[in-house]
């Protein structure tokens, strides 16, 4: 089954530029109609950043070096999550005209929408390296491990894609999971290195990072793009293998539960 829905999406022609259209119009729609258009894509993790740097750095004393850039990053990976899966746990109902009267595949509908917040995440990206390599002080340059975030993105966004799966065709029998989905991300959230010193984080929770694939992922960026140096390997083998194993999950969910959405939302 699984396989079988793999190998229709593979045989559609068209289906890069296809999918890059459906993301172009998907990012304009959420960006551009608002005055600041894609300036609201920064604005959120700088005025995250703001909070979390008063708290946990002049407050709370984390000391931590380039705090604002270790912030940074971490608040957009996570940001990049929690978006992907929070705005798809709806997606077989918003978009139920794409699936019912076109001959798109459902799982294209959910790709599309996952690149158009890549767009925005990339954005940030390269603001994220500017804000590190010259504003912050004290600082070393990225080096060419910096693109090691490739493969590591590549993770989040299955680890994303699998979730939104698994959300949203659970929501074709349950509703309630959106305010399930919330809790449980207020709960990572608080359970993810995105502030804390990660010997602190690593001492509180041992071997949480395998636990969640959230925290290695934003573990092994900040090697990547901070450090110098390249990915915990056993972590990143780990993580990845949490979001196939999710991915094949969802994919299930969507040929047993998504197949009846139409007629249930």
């Amino acid at each position: 089954m699984i396989i079988g829905i793999l190998t229709d999406w593979v045989r559609r022609s068209n289906k890069a530029e296809r999918l890059w259209l459906l993301a172009k119009i998907e990012f304009k729609l959420r960006y551009y109609e608002n005055k600041l258009g894609l300036l609201w894509a920064l604005i959120k993790p700088l005025m995250d950043i703001a909070i979390y740097y008063i708290v946990f750095q002049t407050i709370m004393k984390q000391n931590v070096p380039a705090f604002a850039s270790y912030l940074f990053i971490g608040l957009i990976l996570w940001n990049f999550f929690v978006e992907s899966t929070t705005g798809t746990v709806q997606i077989l109902n918003t978009k139920k005209y794409l699936y019912e009267y076109s001959n798109m595949n459902k799982l294209e509908i959910y790709v599309s929408t996952l690149l158009s917040n890549t767009i925005g995440l990339f954005f940030n990206f390269i603001m994220f390296l500017i804000f590190y390599n010259f504003i912050e002080r004290g600082t070393a340059f990225s080096t060419i491990h910096t693109l090691w975030i490739l493969p590591l993105f590549i993770n989040l966004y299955i680890l994303s894609l699998a979730s939104s799966l698994i959300l949203s065709n659970i929501y074709v029998i349950a509703k309630d999971i959106t305010q399930v989905w919330q809790v449980f991300c207020s709960f990572l959230f608080f359970l993810s290195p995105i502030f804390y010193k990660l010997d602190i984080f690593k001492a509180r929770l041992p071997k949480f990072d395998y636990l969640n694939p959230i925290a290695g992922i934003i573990i092994n960026a900040r090697k990547a793009t901070m450090e110098g140096t390249a990915p915990d390997f056993g972590l990143f083998v780990w993580d990845l293998g949490y979001a196939v194993i999710l991915l094949l999950l969802g994919i299930f969910l969507l040929n047993k539960l998504g197949s009846k959405a139409a007629e249930k939302l």
